[in-house]
């Protein structure tokens, strides 16, 4: 795909698209109406309509081109999707607890904040990896960045033989890495560069821990 000069910056680039992002906010905000009422903070509402607030400034500043703007808001999105993804854990772990919900509402509960959990992180690991998706759109080519993808470790001829010369990792990229953190708690065929990501990683393996194998665990044994 041919590259385009940016209005703002003097450099020509073909920028990643931002739906896959948009709708796992938007996919996030959705889960926590599925939650019961024990694990939502305050008005159902809230969290949902702060959410949406905030992405539709961030939709508009990466539109038009306000890549500091565009960068702040998208980091505002992401700790509120962060503190309220923990907020809804620790309220489920008090209610195993307590055994004050029943199985199938746990069972319910588990599954959302897996699923939760995945798409959090998948946006962490996308907005934080090499200077985040702006400063790579920037870039010709993929060599250096947080996680070492298959890709970056082929050589010149196996990438030419693979249409893979001007490759960069996407959404679906780190949607992939996050997920198999969940399920196999390692990244499997991503080695992983910076501290920053192996601290994420852990918090996101230990969420998911908790989550899949204790919280969904207790709630099949009591069904």
């Amino acid at each position: 795909m041919a590259r385009r000069k940016s209005s703002t910056d003097n450099y020509l680039y073909d920028p990643e698209p931002r739906w896959p992002a948009l709708v796992a906010v938007l996919a996030v905000a959705g889960l926590y109406f599925a939650l019961p009422e024990s694990l939502i903070v305050g008005p159902r509402w809230i969290f949902p309509t702060i959410v949406v607030a905030l992405v539709i400034p961030t939709a508009i500043s990466h539109a038009t081109e306000a890549h500091r703007l565009n960068k702040i808001l998208g980091f505002t999105v992401q700790a509120v999707l962060t503190v309220g993804m923990i907020a809804s854990v620790a309220l489920l772990i008090q209610d195993l607890l307590t055994n004050s919900a029943k199985g199938s509402q746990l069972l319910i509960s588990a599954a959302c904040l897996w699923a939760t959990n995945v798409l959090v992180f998948t946006l962490w690991y996308w907005r934080l990896d090499a200077g985040g998706p702006h400063s790579r759109d920037k870039r010709l080519e993929h060599t250096d960045g947080s996680f070492l993808f298959p890709q970056m470790t082929m050589p010149p001829e196996a990438k030419r033989a693979a249409d893979e010369t001007d490759w960069s990792p996407n959404f679906f990229d780190y949607l992939f890495l996050a997920f198999n953190t969940s399920t196999a708690f390692s990244p499997t065929d991503v080695p992983v560069l910076a501290r920053w990501a192996k601290i994420l990683m852990m918090l996101q393996s230990v969420i998911s821990l908790t989550v899949l194998a204790l919280l969904a665990a207790r709630a099949v044994n009591i069904l």
